[in-house]
């Protein structure tokens, strides 16, 4: 079966569902004309940059919804047939061009005039509808390189492979394996285009790679050069996936979720063999039938055998039970529109999830199977995976950083666990929020820091979004400390922003990796720090580290630490 090796630009074409030949001016005559040429382009940049945020069908989640009715310039230059306040060419290229306080990144370093010219057109036409990809579809698709009985028995390679990082090259289709004990490339691997996460096997043998594309690759740890042993495209666009970790299941399934069309893939662990398809559209929990609910987010539970599927649009988290997978049992707990990221108490029986448009962490009891609790909070959390750790006031805390607010919201993790019977008072509440700036997409710790860091590469100030913050978590109100990554890297000053993104620690948590995310054309890095000290320990700028984003080290991402 021959695996389908797509350009972004094919990619964006085909999930637009129309051949160039097919484009026509829009069927709205306010709508700005367009070439196909123009059009094509347009695609392919919204795909890349835009659909995450606003969605393919521009209905809006994180970001704003960008339907025609909102964009376009009405006849009377005020007001359009949906009664909204109409924005129109120059202030579409202005927003586009500059960002917003509320967490839209500026694109003017990013885009040109006139491509910041020419989105500002394609959102004022008419969105395509792109067309569905079926369970056939998906299995034409599926490729494996290396048969399981030709794959080594026995790691074959010297390495560390439990302080091993799998980075993310997004503008490339590729992801870096670093060494995290000697800070060399030991392989880059094709994958898909920008791979949004990697997800560790149980085991800790296999790497799965999301790519935006929709492509899963599947990298075995244990060759003598690490690399991809199976592939399969599971839709036009996702971001999610993961295994099963349960005892008596490690990894035996795979399951990964697409933003377009709304559904999510279970597969076998070792070879990616599809072995279902389940659609995720449906209603939301304000009771609204939607054509686009993405699969946001996906964890695997270790306390049974389950999936936890985050269901952006809906609102819906799905507890799927792959203990048998022909007869698919689902548990559906309702909780608030758009769900995005999240990850698992310290004790990992709980869930916590951002409800990020609506501002509110959801809260998940997998042992019970229920919501724990939704709880208010500042302007669009952004986790990641949130970071865990012991408040010397008031016990277990789980953070989250947030797009829209300047604060890291610490939330109480006490729950009914006898150990911290005395904070329970403070349970599933903001306990407390700590200074910092709006535009945070991650925060992150371990078990054996005394440090909180937390970047800010979404900030439109660009000294601050090449920075990092750093706390000592025995004084929280004590401010921040600022590490200007872009400085410590020793690259050249360029007009462009490279973004400081994504804290990692060291497996054994004595060192802190950070990218500095750079143009495709810039020189980008990999920025280490001592954690103890906060100095600067390593910068790895070897060529082939080209847009770095996430860096997942093996054993921590294996073990959900963090």
């Amino acid at each position: 079966m021959k695996f389908p090796r797509l350009s972004s630009v094919a990619a964006a074409v085909m999930l637009t569902g129309l051949a160039v030949s097919a484009l026509a001016q829009d069927k709205s005559p306010e709508a700005p004309v367009m070439t196909a040429s123009e059009k094509e382009t347009a695609k392919k940049i919204y795909f890349e940059r835009c659909a995450g945020c606003h969605g393919v069908l521009r209905k809006g989640a994180t970001g704003k919804n960008l339907e025609p009715h909102w964009t376009k310039t009405a006849k009377d230059g005020t007001k359009t047939e949906g009664g909204t306040l109409s924005l129109g060419q120059s202030r579409l290229e202005k927003i586009i061009g500059y960002g917003t306080d509320g967490g839209m990144v500026n694109f003017d370093d990013i885009l040109t005039k006139e491509e910041l010219s020419l989105m500002a057109k394609y959102i004022q036409n008419t969105p395509d509808v792109p067309p569905e990809y079926s369970f056939k579809d998906t299995m034409d698709s599926w490729k494996v390189m290396v048969p399981v009985n030709e794959r080594p028995t026995k790691q074959m390679n010297k390495f560390n492979l439990k302080n091993m990082f799998s980075v993310t090259l997004r503008d490339t289709g590729e992801v870096a394996l670093i060494d995290g004990d000697t800070k060399e490339i030991r392989s880059v691997v094709k994958t898909g285009y920008a791979v949004h996460i990697s997800r560790l096997s149980k085991s800790g043998r296999y790497v799965y790679v999301i790519g935006r594309d929709g492509r899963l690759s599947l990298i075995d740890l244990w060759m003598e050069k690490p690399g991809v042993v199976a592939e399969v495209k599971i839709g036009f666009d996702a971001r999610s996936v993961d295994t099963s970790k349960f005892k008596g299941f490690e990894d035996k399934y795979a399951i990964a979720g697409s933003y377009w069309p709304p559904q999510y893939v279970i597969m076998d662990g070792d070879t990616l063999k599809p072995r279902k398809v389940v659609s995720t559209r449906g209603m939301t929990v304000d009771g609204e039938y939607h054509p686009e609910p993405r699969v946001a987010s996906i964890s695997a539970s270790e306390i049974k055998p389950e999936w936890v599927v985050n269901i952006k649009e809906t609102g819906q988290i799905l507890l799927v039970d792959y203990s048998d997978i022909e007869n698919l049992k689902t548990t559906t707990i309702a909780s608030a529109k758009f769900l995005h990221d999240g990850g698992f108490d310290a004790s990992k029986r709980y869930f916590l999830v951002a409800a990020n448009a609506s501002n509110k962490i959801a809260a998940v009891d997998l042992k019970n199977g229920k919501l724990a609790a939704l709880i208010d909070v500042a302007k669009i959390p952004h986790p990641g995976r949130g970071a865990n750790f012991v408040h010397p006031k008031f016990g277990p805390v789980w953070a989250t950083g947030h797009l829209g607010a300047d604060v890291v919201t610490l939330i109480s993790t006490a729950s009914d666990n006898p150990k911290y019977s005395k904070y329970k008072e403070f349970n599933w509440k903001v306990v407390q929020e700590v200074k910092h700036v709006p535009g945070n997409l991650f925060v992150k710790t371990h078990p054996k820091s005394t440090h909180l860091w937390a970047d800010s590469a979404q900030n439109s100030d660009k000294e601050t979004a090449e920075s990092v913050s750093v706390w000592n978590m025995s004084d929280l109100s004590k401010p921040f400390k600022t590490i200007n990554v872009a400085k410590d890297s020793g690259l050249p000053v360029t007009k462009a922003t490279r973004r400081a993104v994504h804290p990692e620690y060291s497996a054994d948590g004595t060192e802190v990796w950070i990218s500095l995310w750079g143009g495709k054309a810039d020189q980008s890095a990999i920025v280490v720090y001592d954690d103890k000290t906060l100095a600067l320990k390593k910068v790895i700028t070897d060529p082939k580290i080209i847009t770095p984003t996430g860096k997942f080290n093996v054993y921590n991402t294996q073990h959900d630490i963090y």
